[in-house]
């Protein structure tokens, strides 16, 4: 054993360690990551082990001297000098950190509650039910696998992920799992509205018309990602998930109170703290190259943890992978001679499927696309 730290790292694996055939046959019992701690595994395979240099900086380093964005929306569609508060406390944190929580939001604790709790019922359901979902096939608009990079990545996470694209074509109810099935459309619902409102506030914040990026499409495509992170026996040697930017104009996330999230900023791993009835919003890739690199798109990662479940629903805004030609540049409103465009017009198909086969390699998609 290599020692780093106070955490025991395995050696390099040697040449007798085949990696692929581990991966395989994981992938092939369509169980995930739960099934391996149903199983009762107290030692992690191999191919979760994460190199020294993916743990670095551990929770605690400096930490306390940073204060995570909290932006109250309560009151701002009544009151004009709020919504102007508001609007720059969007900003500042777009800008700076490319995270906030929002409370006062308008969706009721109760709804993020049962949310939550049908993300539980989806993962602790029987296992022949969720394995008739498990695929490979990310194009398709409903699906449940672990780790959707999972024969790229140099470390695997310690999670499962079930996948719904619910915008701009919603599925029939009867297309989505019995157990999460009336929640899953009431949440997207309410996610569709925030957003609605969310990009109002980013697009005023940018000193834009506030239906801008929602005339855009920014806000037209909603994809809902749940997470399971089961209890890991050790911790210390894996990551829920991987350090990473996300590939969509924004993220909302609901988070349970296990907490993980740790978000890079000023060069140090910042924990995103779970607060009851907030809503975490954090900037995509794709907002950021539309606003010219004004609003951030910031790298963060969930730690593994030996308490689990940890339990959280992403909502993602963005087409994704549906057929467009529609080209996202950077808006023409923000340039001048002294800010040129920074990036080159895409689609975001052409994004996705980019980030997509890049895994979550630890760098940004945004510099291939680069001017």
């Amino acid at each position: 054993m290599v020692v780093s730290g106070s955490s025991e790292v395995p050696a390099p694996a040697g040449s007798n360690y085949d990696r692929l055939s581990e991966i395989k046959a994981f992938d092939e019992t369509k169980r995930g990551v739960k099934g391996l701690v149903d199983a009762g595994v107290v030692e992690i395979p191999r191919m979760f082990f994460n190199p020294p240099d993916g743990l670095e900086k551990a929770p605690g380093d400096g930490l306390t001297q940073f204060v995570f964005p909290v932006i109250d929306l309560g009151g701002m569609d009544r009151d004009p000098i709020r919504r102007k508060e508001v609007v720059d406390e969007v900003r500042k944190a777009a800008e700076s950190w490319g995270f906030f929580e929002v409370v006062n939001h308008g969706i009721p604790v109760s709804v993020l509650e049962e949310m939550l709790a049908g993300v539980r019922r989806f993962y602790e359901q029987d296992d022949e039910v969720k394995m008739e979902l498990y695929t490979r096939d990310t194009s398709r608009r409903l699906y449940y696998n672990s780790n959707f990079d999972l024969y790229s990545a140099s470390a695997a996470n310690w999670r499962d992920t079930y996948n719904c694209i619910m915008a701009p074509n919603p599925p029939q109810p009867e297309e989505l799992p019995a157990v999460c099935r009336d929640i899953l459309m009431e949440y997207s619902k309410q996610m569709m509205k925030l957003g609605f409102t969310l990009f109002e506030l980013l697009s005023e914040a940018l000193g834009l018309n506030p239906t801008h990026l929602k005339d855009m499409d920014c806000a037209k495509g909603l994809v809902i990602v749940n997470h399971y992170y089961p209890a890991c026996p050790q911790p210390q040697l894996a990551l829920g998930t991987s350090k990473h930017t996300d590939n969509d104009f924004i993220t909302v996330l609901l988070q349970d109170q296990m907490g993980g999230l740790q978000v890079l900023h000023q060069d140090q791993w910042v924990d995103v703290p779970p607060r009851l009835g907030a809503l975490v919003v954090n900037v995509g890739d794709l907002l950021q190259l539309i606003t010219n690199d004004r609003f951030k798109s910031v790298e963060h990662r969930v730690l593994a943890n030996q308490a689990g479940p940890r339990l959280s629903a992403a909502s993602f805004f963005s087409t994704n992978l549906l057929p467009s030609t529609k080209l996202y540049g950077p808006i023409k409103e923000l340039l001048s001679e002294d800010n040129p465009p920074k990036y080159r017009e895409i689609t975001v198909t052409d994004y996705c499927t980019y980030f997509l086969a890049k895994g979550l390699d630890g760098t940004s998609a945004l510099l291939h696309f680069r001017v």
